[in-house]
């Protein structure tokens, strides 16, 4: 069985301070820095363990809370679908430009601050819509973002830019057991993207659900290499293998979308989005009772893991061929089955401005049997049938082109099952 290492104490926290440290370098985030602060933090939860709870100071939990999520499988009853309405292309900005293809560049160029095109756009909303429906019919509770104009220019101290969408919920919001947690993004285009959010949060916070937002970083220029050398696939390639990114270490920073749940184990890569020290910020605020573990992949522009690994039943997983695991041995050796999925059906003229075609794994598990699917995507529907898993087809062939499948587009909010551990 695979046998997992955490920030936990003792010899596993120094191995796994070590390791985050060596990866990232001296001089951004060292191992000393991180054993130090690993020790102060274990200092800081022994302290907070000998003091007594304020009752007057909070309300008791809900035995029944609308928030309860552990895995990616669970039958699944509630959830948050994200919205097109609005969307507007990001300025092009060091980080897009790290995080696109080179193909679509002109297009941010001259897009970059405005709408989506509007027939596009038109189209992708009636998709979501019929997507919500059927979720319905399937006994799910559908809940909604907030229409934001994401046109409007905003200023920080560091930086400005304009908006961006609520299209993608996984990519900000991470359900872990009864807590909600709101990433704190990496793009200047998504910096303000919670605000949609925040009326569903706080009902459920209301409801019992523990809240947390990272750390918000000011996303100055030192965030980014400002000079990140890429001018086709091939140096994406070679700076991919050499662990180099657009996003540096000067802050903590990371997308919800680059963490997959599976009971007490998350697995989570470093990527254009996500950097250690977001990982490290996780991985302490998850501990004991979770542990966070870096996999890695042959994959030239890392962001976001749906469409890369996407973990979908308890000892199931669907791993990209074009982009395989360096650590798929850890899974093998634990009794897991590796699915590799079919070449996606999309046509190479189909717009897809912020992601590959991969798509097609992009999936949404309703429970362990049952399976969202692109309506389009014939031959994963057949891989699924292959496996018992029935599939619920929906078509989000231009929902696909904003840069997310049936998994980006939602947040699990409770799925019926309780916290386990599969890697035991």
């Amino acid at each position: 069985m695979l046998r997992v290492r955490c920030l936990r104490g003792g010899s596993r926290g120094a191995e796994a301070a070590h390791y985050i440290g060596s990866r990232v370098g001296a001089a951004a985030l060292g191992a000393g820095w991180v054993q130090r602060t690993f020790q102060s933090t274990q200092a800081a939860t022994a302290s907070q363990n000998t003091c007594a709870a304020d009752d007057k100071a909070t309300s008791p939990v809900p035995k029944d809370c609308l928030v309860c999520s552990y895995n990616e499988w669970d039958p699944l009853e509630e959830v948050i679908v994200g919205r097109a309405e609005n969307a507007c292309v990001p300025p092009f900005s060091v980080e897009v430009k790290a995080n696109t293809y080179e193909k679509y560049w002109g297009f941010y160029q001259k897009y970059g601050g405005q709408s989506f095109p509007k027939d596009h756009l038109k189209k992708a909303m009636a998709e979501i819509e019929e997507m919500c429906n059927i979720l319905k019919g399937e006994g799910v509770i559908v809940k909604r973002p907030d229409p934001i104009d994401w046109s409007v220019k905003y200023k920080t101290p560091d930086f400005e830019s304009t908006g961006m969408y609520a299209a993608m919920p996984r990519d900000i919001l991470l359900v872990v057991g009864n807590e909600i947690i709101e990433a704190p993004m990496a793009w200047r285009a998504r910096f303000f993207e919670y605000r949609a959010y925040r009326r569903l949060i706080k009902d459920y916070f209301n409801s019992g659900a523990k809240w947390t937002t990272a750390p918000k970083p000011t996303m100055a220029d030192e965030l980014y290499d400002q000079n990140y050398p890429i001018h086709s696939v091939e140096d994406r390639h070679k700076l991919a293998a050499q662990g180099k990114f657009v996003t540096t270490e000067f802050e903590p920073c990371f997308d919800a979308a680059d963490f997959i749940r599976a009971g007490r184990d998350i697995f989570v890569q470093r990527s254009q989005v996500t950097n250690y020290m977001g990982i490290e910020w996780m991985r302490r605020h998850l501990a004991p009772d979770y542990r966070v573990h870096i996999i890695s992949f042959k994959d030239p522009n890392p962001m976001h893991i749906d469409a890369t690994f996407n973990i979908i039943g308890p000892g199931l997983v669907l791993s990209n061929p074009d982009r395989p695991c360096h650590q798929i041995e850890l899974f093998k050796k634990a009794g897991w089955t590796v699915i590799q999925p079919p070449v996606p059906l999309i046509p190479d003229d189909h717009p897809l401005w912020m992601s590959s075609k991969w798509l097609s794994m992009n999936v949404l598990m309703l429970d362990e049997k049952r399976v969202m699917v692109d309506a389009n995507e014939t031959s994963i529907q057949k891989m699924f049938e292959k496996l018992g898993i029935a599939t619920i087809k929906v078509n989000i062939r231009h929902a696909n082109s904003l840069g997310g499948g049936f998994h980006c587009w939602t947040c699990d909010i409770r799925r019926r099952g309780t916290l386990q551990s599969y890697f035991d």
